[in-house]
């Protein structure tokens, strides 16, 4: 019996999706809830399961394709697999005629010279391992000299191109970082932060709090924690623009930033005033697992009143992140250096980090943004006190 493998129910706000990876081909042999294809939407990476035993009968929609929720896929022959179906292919049909398998023949190598060239050539040619073919000749009659083969190895030799088009996610990052830049009025505020407090703090506890919740204390849930405190005082930084409407939101949904192969995503930690600094690291570890994994949810990835973004885990000194639309500003955090700065009409080294915050100058003035900045600044050098609601 055949069975069609159908786009899943895309969610509301997904009209459609990009066939990205197929992972089985027309004669392939698959196990019920096995991954045949993977679905790349303007968000996520959406796996599109086996839903009985069977053989790849036909593939409807190939690599790049675009796809709406209920279109046919794939056709499936549903049957019995046996335990003997799942053993490899015998590598030894892939040999050659001579004995050798793939794995054993040689690799092509370039051609370092031919019979054509010139002495002097044909020995410079040979010694730097040159392919000959992918030198400019410029001798008479189209002959490669020793001249050229010098030209060819100062210029680097040959210089690969390779042209991809560019992912869903890719595609909708760059579309909405566009969308930022000609919607807001974007203008960034800087500040530093002296995170010696914090580091002592997470010096101490740290491995009683791994005991504890089973999780690593890091600096962002400080910032979280931060932020939330500063986005109390100047609720004006949580608030989006709505046609002309100021929206003021009454509590803290931070997204958080994350880096994976494909791009950039930004999990959403819902109600994060609300968290304690073990409840925010549990979340933002398994964010970041499920974004490696590919398995975050669209719901995740939703809302946001805030955007917390780390370039300093890159090493990143200083930058001006975009805002994360329709949120009106974004937190840019920064790598940790130690610099001198006077404590007590003394010079001391302390772990510096410079912060940045982008916001929309439609609706936060200046004012606003240095003291959001001065908020957090404060928060974070004297973390007891943030800690103990004070």
């Amino acid at each position: 019996m055949s069975i069609e493998v159908k786009v899943p129910a895309l969610p509301e706000s997904v009209s459609d999706a990009v066939v990205a990876t197929w992972h089985k081909q027309v004669g392939d042999i698959v196990r019920r809830d096995e991954n045949i294809v993977d679905l790349e939407t303007d968000k996520v990476v959406l796996e599109v399961p086996s839903p009985v035993d069977g053989v790849i009968q036909a593939i409807s929609q190939e690599a790049g394709a675009t796809v709406t929720s209920g279109e046919t896929l794939a056709l499936l022959e549903a049957r019995e697999i046996e335990e003997s179906d799942d053993s490899p292919v015998n590598e030894a049909s892939n040999d050659s005629p001579d004995g050798q398998t793939s794995a054993q023949k040689p690799v092509n190598q370039p051609q370092p010279a031919n019979p054509d060239l010139p002495p002097a050539a044909r020995k410079l040619a040979a010694e730097n391992n040159v392919d000959t073919s992918q030198v400019t000749a410029s001798g008479r009659g189209g002959r490669i000299t020793k001249v050229d083969i010098m030209e060819h190895l100062q210029a680097g030799g040959p210089r690969p191109e390779e042209r991809v088009k560019m992912t869903r996610l890719r595609n909708r990052i760059a579309e909405r970082m566009k969308e930022a830049q000609n919607t807001a009025a974007i203008l960034t505020s800087f500040n530093e932060v002296n995170l010696q407090a914090v580091k002592d703090l997470r010096a101490r506890y740290k491995e009683d709090f791994e005991k504890a919740h089973g999780v690593r204390l890091g600096f962002m849930s400080f910032f979280i924690k931060a932020c939330c405190e500063a986005l109390q005082k100047q609720p004006i930084v949580n608030a989006s623009v709505e046609g002309e409407d100021i929206v003021y939101h009454g509590f803290q949904d931070i997204g958080v930033a994350v880096s994976i192969d494909r791009g950039l995503v930004v999990p959403v930690l819902r109600n994060a005033h609300l968290m304690s600094l073990a409840n925010i690291e549990e979340q933002i570890r398994s964010y970041a697992q499920q974004a490696r994994d590919g398995s975050l949810a669209i719901e995740d990835l939703q809302g946001g009143t805030f955007t917390v973004t780390n370039g300093g885990v890159f090493g990143s000194l200083l930058s001006t992140p975009l805002i994360n639309p329709p949120q009106s500003a974004i937190l840019g955090m920064h790598t940790i250096k130690e610099r001198p700065v006077v404590e007590n009409g003394e010079i001391v080294a302390r772990p510096m980090m410079y912060i940045a915050l982008s916001y929309d100058h439609r609706i936060i003035d200046g004012k606003d943004a240095v003291q959001f900045l001065v908020s957090v600044k404060e928060a974070l050098e004297d973390p007891a006190r943030m800690l103990l609601g004070l």
